[in-house]
C-alpha cells in the first residue's frame, strides 16, 4: 500500500473470515482491455468455508508437486545467501529510518536513516544486495547483507517497489506516482527505458510460472495489467471493478476514513488490489485487495479472473509457506492473517494478532517457522509461529513499518519485492 497517513481509523469488521459453504459464488465477468490477446469472459468464485479455525495446522515438510517455489524450500540457501548476515529489516515510512532485528534475540540491533518515506527492502536479483526504496526521496539505498551496513543512495525516480526479470538483466521499477514501469540496470540502476502503464498506482506483480509475462497491480483504480517479461509492452489490461464480490468496502466509506491510503481512490473505482502472487502449481495468480477484503483468482494461462475469496477487511500481504501447501493473507485492517490451502484456495485457518493490529508485508524465516510482518499503523513488529498461529513476539519500532525483510531466504534467484524467490 501507497501514501500512508499518521493514523487509520479501525474497529469495523474486525477480521472475520466470510465465504459460502460448499456453494459456488457467481460473481460478474471481468473487463478486460479489448486490445489484449485473449478476450475476458464470465467468472464463477473458488468455493471457501464458511469460517476458519484459529488452532494451527500440520504441514508436510516435503514440497509440492509442480511447486514453482520448490528451490525456496527449508534448507536451499544459495553460497551467496549464506554468506549473508541473518536479519530482518525493518523500514519505516514515517519516520524515514531502516532498523535491524535480530531474529534468534528479537532485538533492535540496528539503525540508519533513509530519504523520504521508506516502503520496501528488496533482495536483488543476485542477492548480492539489498535495496531500500524510498519512493518520496527518489532514491534506492543499497544495503550489504553480509554486514547489514547502508551504503551511498541512488538517485532514481519514484521507486515504490522493485522487481526484477527473470534473467537479472533488468530491475523494474514500479514508479507508482508517474503511471510507469522504469526498466534500468539491474547493478547501477541507471535508467534504460519506461513503459507506461494504462492504469493508476502500479507497485505489486509477479511472473508466471514459465517466466514469461508479468501481473502487476494497480490500486488506485482496481485494475491489474498483464506484461511480456521485460516489460515492453501491455499485454492486457483487467478491470476489477466490474466483478460482484461478497463483504466489499464501499469506496465511498473508504475515501472517508482520515489517514487512510484508501483516500486515493479514483472516482469510479471500487476495487484495490494489492499483492500479487502466483500459486506454487503455477496455475492462478492470487491477488489481495484490500477493499474487497479477499483475494482475487487470476487464471495464470488465460489472464481472466476465475474467482474470489473473502478473508478479512483490508486484505493486503502475500506469503506462501516454505512446504508450498499454504498462503498466508495478512488483513491488514482486521488484525489477521487468514491461512489459505495452497491447491484448493480456501480458508483452513485465522490468526490474530492479541488485541488488534495492523499486520501488513513481511515474510517467511529460512526454515519456514515464523512468519515475519510489520504493524503498520501500530509501531510494531509481528513475529507468528507457523505450526501454531500464535503471535510468540510483539517488537517495538519506529512509525509506519512497511515492507519488512526477512534476509536471508532460500531460492536461485530474487524477482523482488520483500522475497519473491524462485
Amino acid at each position: 500500500m501507497t501514501r500512508q497517513g499518521q493514523s487509520l481509523t479501525r474497529g469495523r469488521g474486525r477480521g472475520r473470515v466470510v465465504g459460502v459453504l460448499g456453494a459456488v459464488m457467481a460473481l460478474a465477468g471481468c473487463s478486460a482491455d479489448p486490445t489484449g490477446p485473449t478476450a475476458s469472459a464470465g467468472v464463477s468464485s473458488v468455493g471457501a468455508t464458511a469460517t476458519a479455525t484459529t488452532s494451527g495446522i500440520s504441514r508436510p515438510t516435503t514440497a509440492a508437486a509442480n511447486d514453482v517455489y520448490a528451490a525456496a524450500t527449508p534448507g536451499a540457501l544459495s553460497a551467496v545467501a549464506s554468506s549473508a548476515r541473518s536479519m530482518v529489516y525493518v523500514p519505516n515510512t514515517l519516520d524515514d529510518t531502516v532498523q535491524l532485528i535480530d531474529p534468534k534475540t528479537y532485538a533492535v540491533v540496528g539503525r540508519f536513516r533513509t530519504g523520504r518515506e521508506p516502503q520496501h527492502v528488496v533482495p536483488a536479483w543476485d542477492l548480492r544486495t539489498l535495496w531500500v526504496n524510498a519512493d518520496r526521496a527518489n532514491t534506492l539505498t543499497p544495503v550489504d547483507p553480509r554486514t547489514g551496513r547502508a551504503g551511498r543512495p541512488v538517485p532514481v525516480a519514484d521507486p515504490y517497489n522493485l522487481y526484477f526479470t527473470p534473467d537479472g538483466k533488468h530491475a523494474l521499477v514500479m514508479a507508482e506516482r508517474l503511471r510507469r514501469i522504469d526498466v534500468r540496470d539491474p547493478h547501477t540502476m541507471r535508467l534504460q527505458r519506461s513503459l507506461r502503464v494504462p492504469c493508476h498506482g502500479v507497485n505489486h506483480a509477479d511472473y508466471t510460472a514459465d517466466l514469461r509475462f508479468l501481473l502487476a497491480s494497480c490500486e488506485f483504480d482496481g485494475k491489474l495489467v498483464v506484461t511480456d517479461r521485460d516489460a515492453r509492452s501491455v499485454r492486457k489490461v483487467i478491470d476489477l471493478n466490474k466483478v460482484s464480490t461478497p463483504g466489499a468496502t464501499s469506496p465511498h466509506e473508504a475515501m472517508q476514513l482520515p489517514g487512510s491510503p484508501k483516500s486515493e481512490l479514483l472516482p469510479g473505482s471500487s476495487a484495490m488490489p494489492q499483492d500479487v502472487r502466483l500459486t506454487p502449481d503455477g496455475r492462478h495468480f492470487v491477488v489481495a485487495d484490500m477493499l474487497r477484503n479477499g483475494v482475487w483468482v487470476i487464471d495464470a494461462r488465460t489472464m481472466r479472473c476465475t474467482g474470489f475469496v473473502h478473508t478479512g477487511l483490508g486484505a493486503h500481504g502475500i506469503y506462501p509457506s516454505r512446504d508450498a501447501t499454504r498462503l498466508y493473507v495478512s488483513n491488514r485492517d482486521a488484525g489477521t492473517v487468514s491461512v489459505l490451502d495452497a491447491r484448493t484456495l480456501r480458508p483452513v485457518a485465522l490468526w490474530r494478532v492479541p488485541g488488534g493490529g495492523s499486520p501488513d508485508m513481511g515474510g517467511v524465516t529460512a526454515d519456514g517457522k515464523e512468519l515475519w510482518l510489520s504493524g503498520r499503523y501500530d509501531k510494531k513488529v509481528y513475529v507468528f509461529d507457523t505450526r501454531t498461529g500464535k503471535v510468540t513476539h510483539t517488537i517495538a519500532v519506529d512509525a509506519g513499518p512497511h515492507g519488512l525483510c526477512v534476509w536471508p531466504q532460500p531460492g536461485r534467484f530474487s524477482l523482488g519485492h520483500t522475497g519473491n524467490m524462485r
